[in-house]
């Protein structure tokens, strides 16, 4: 363990990121003591669960209007019988955001079945069931992230799956910021599943923000900070990530931190929202 907390150590010091996690981590201090969040956190949380879910399908190509995906979440319109492709992506997007609610305690102390859970949210009604919830197997492989190149073979997604769970497990006071961008980047370039990659990464990352005490509330809408520069801004880093360069793991962190610092503003909307009695 104390190998993993000296390379984290290690990326806490690489150029710029230390300045981007104290603003990440400034941003959801002052989202916390928002004052519309004083009695209404559960309603907070989940609109920014709402807003997460839509940010987390555009940045797999299923963009919608945030009316509609509320809708849905809250159960006032029903999913279609046979949802297109968009609508698929959206639903995987939307059951994996909720999935982050149920595995807030899970995530650093089960980290494996809590992936698996969320696996399953992502994506139990997008392949067979003999797929969901385990790590792709030889012969398997995933076509998304393409622009990363082909997926990693399954022994190297046992290793690397091995490593995000000894990170969660071993490392409670490790930077969180480092620790969540670390969690979230190796599952979308290792991509472990032959589907659902990003919208597991995403949620993942939501809930060790949120259970690492980062941001408690969950109102953070860190989804929407990955989009702010655009997919191709994102794709962008994540690649940086995949080079294994100082440079481009830095690039990663910091974008991931700056990612935070844009959900935490947004949460600071929803909960200006709240204040004032105007939450849609």
């Amino acid at each position: 363990m104390s190998s993993i907390a000296d390379s984290l150590v290690s990326l806490s010091a690489l150029p710029g990121v230390a300045e981007a996690t104290d603003a990440a981590r400034q941003a959801c201090t002052q989202l916390r003591w928002h004052q519309g969040l004083r009695r209404r956190i559960p309603a907070a949380a989940a609109e920014s669960r709402v807003r997460g879910a839509r940010a987390s399908a555009a940045l797999d190509g299923a963009e919608m209007d945030v009316d509609v995906v509320r809708d849905l979440m809250r159960g006032a319109t029903a999913w279609p019988l046979i949802p297109d492709p968009l609508e698929a992506m959206l639903q995987g997007a939307v059951q994996a955001t909720a999935e982050t609610e149920h595995i807030r305690t899970m995530v650093v102390t089960a980290p494996a079945q809590a992936l698996a859970r969320v696996h399953a949210a992502a994506a139990g009604h997008l392949l067979p069931e003999s797929q969901v919830g385990r790590p792709r197997q030889a012969g398997e492989v995933s076509r998304e992230f393409s622009d990363l190149g082909p997926s990693p073979d399954e022994a190297v997604v046992r290793q690397r799956l091995s490593g995000i769970v000894e990170l969660l497990l071993g490392t409670k006071d490790a930077p969180a910021v480092v620790v969540a961008a670390l969690v979230h980047a190796e599952i979308a370039t290792v991509r472990p599943f032959v589907r659902g990659n990003g919208l597991v990464a995403r949620a993942m990352e939501r809930a060790v923000i949120q259970a690492s005490g980062l941001d408690p509330t969950g109102v953070a809408v860190t989804e929407l900070g990955h989009g702010a520069g655009g997919g191709a801004a994102y794709l962008g880093a994540l690649a940086a990530y995949g080079s294994g360069s100082p440079q481009g793991v830095a690039l990663w962190i910091t974008h991931c931190a700056q990612a935070i610092v844009a959900g935490a503003q947004e949460g600071g909307r929803i909960a200006d929202a709240v204040l004032v009695g105007r939450l849609s």
